[in-house]
């Protein structure tokens, strides 16, 4: 009977205990929730009064003191914002990264990889220069415009590939004309193509197909140089490069049309005096 009463105490004592510490746990929770929802309003506060980089702390924060809450995910997201409208792309960059790492199957996913993508489309200045901005915002809005087709991140992320592409394609371009210059036909056909094959959108596909042309008449493969004419005439017939395609095989062509425009500038001229 003492041996019972010896456990009944023992458990009891275990059960008050057990209790006091869910209870602790409880009070420790309640407070480090209360801490967070604190900070998350003084990033809102502070990035409403546009003092963007403490908001992104103050943020960081919230995320830090309870990490299991629902609210976590949304400040390590708004931590992000911030850096992005400061223009501090870098450390956006590096919390959106971590946002993809650390909740993949968030429901602003798709907004976090937009955000992401914006951030490396904003450092593009020039295409000789920012291909690793431009590759990197390349992939992300490819990625959104196949995943979230028909949605307003679908649908901006594909006109920013239209621009991204021409930044491209005017890159390759920039590279064939200095090997066309230099007379290093095979570099130059080999650019002018990526551009024909990969970038037929955009406006320098027209200039590809003409210095194809040129280049194909001048190392003698006319039949080659024929067919990307051809070509050109069947899709922009109207271009100015068509018209400089027909110029390479009619020499005539080229100076009937000078004749031609002088006569209208005289006809013009002498209008002014009738």
């Amino acid at each position: 009977m003492n041996s019972l009463i010896k456990i009944f105490i023992i458990l009891l004592f275990c059960a008050s205990c057990s209790k006091k510490v869910i209870e602790k746990s409880s009070i420790k929770e309640t407070n480090l929730e209360f801490q967070m929802i604190e900070a998350y309003q003084e990033g809102m506060k502070e990035l409403e009064k546009g003092d963007a980089i403490f908001a992104a702390k103050k943020f960081n924060e919230a995320e830090i003191l309870f990490p299991q809450s629902d609210v976590a995910p949304r400040a390590a997201l708004m931590a992000a914002y911030a850096y992005y409208l400061q223009n501090y792309y870098s450390d956006a960059i590096a919390e959106l990264d971590r946002f993809l790492r650390v909740y993949p199957k968030h429901k602003d996913i798709v907004y976090a990889e937009y955000l992401l993508g914006l951030s490396y489309y904003e450092q593009i200045v020039d295409e000789k220069k920012d291909l690793n901005s431009i590759q990197n915002s390349k992939t992300i809005f490819e990625r959104i415009a196949k995943n979230y087709p028909n949605t307003e991140f679908g649908i901006d992320a594909e006109f920013k590939l239209d621009l991204i592409y021409d930044i491209l394609a005017a890159k390759e371009m920039f590279i064939g004309r200095y090997y066309f210059d230099k007379n290093k036909w095979v570099a130059a056909i080999n650019r002018f193509k990526f551009v024909t094959d990969n970038y037929q959108t955009t406006i320098y596909v027209e200039e590809a197909l003409h210095r194809l042309v040129e280049i194909y008449y001048i190392i003698g493969l006319e039949d080659e140089a024929k067919k990307y004419a051809a070509l050109l005439g069947y899709n922009y017939q109207s271009s100015k490069w068509y018209e400089n395609s027909y110029s390479v095989f009619d020499k005539n062509y080229k100076k009937a049309q000078i004749k031609k425009e002088d006569n209208n500038i005289i006809k013009k001229f002498k209008s002014l005096f009738n």
